[in-house]
């Protein structure tokens, strides 16, 4: 089983992200379930959300304690939370980032998702939709499959500018 742990803030699509993450691997013919945790919701407040993914029917639905990815779409959660808490031994990170940070002896893959979705304006609120491009990288990254990256946000989302930042995150993604 593959375990993710997204950390965003409310309203950025972190919630939307895990589901469309596991429906991209549904399918690829996989399981998954995709969950939030939070408390009140507010716009802005710190969210993590999880997805599994597994080639077997998935009977765990505990939050993601020891994941083998963490996503970390606003790097500003990162001042208040250890967001690499439990990260397996050589377990990745794809940040909301121009260039990759060092977090340890953890592999880093940084992707602006921020200024791809502004540079297609794709904004809801006054804040750049960030769950879209995020499934373009992660299907750089060998996790599900652009065509099933695609169909999902297709399935989910009639603006086509939300398949064209996947595309350019999954073009801009440094692995």
């Amino acid at each position: 089983m593959f375990e993710i742990r997204i950390h965003s803030r409310g309203g950025q699509g972190g919630v939307t992200a895990a589901k469309l993450i596991a429906q991209a691997a549904f399918r690829d013919g996989k399981h998954a379930t995709a969950f939030p945790f939070y408390g009140a919701e507010r716009r802005g407040a710190p969210v993590v959300s999880f997805v599994r993914i597994s080639d077997a029917p998935i009977k765990v639905y505990s939050q993601v304690r020891e994941p083998d990815m963490v996503i970390v779409l606003d790097a500003s959660v990162m001042d208040s939370i250890d967001v690499l808490a439990g990260l397996k031994e050589g377990g990745d990170v794809l940040i909301n980032a121009p260039e990759p940070p060092v977090l340890g002896s953890h592999p880093v893959h940084a992707v602006d998702l921020t200024g791809i979705a502004l540079a297609q304006k794709l904004v809801v609120a006054g804040s750049p939709i960030l769950n879209t491009p995020v499934l373009g990288a992660l299907a750089k990254l060998g996790l599900v499959s652009m065509e099933s990256a695609i169909a999902a946000i297709a399935e989910t989302f009639s603006d086509p500018r939300n398949v064209e930042v996947a595309k350019a995150a999954y073009a801009e993604v440094q692995a």
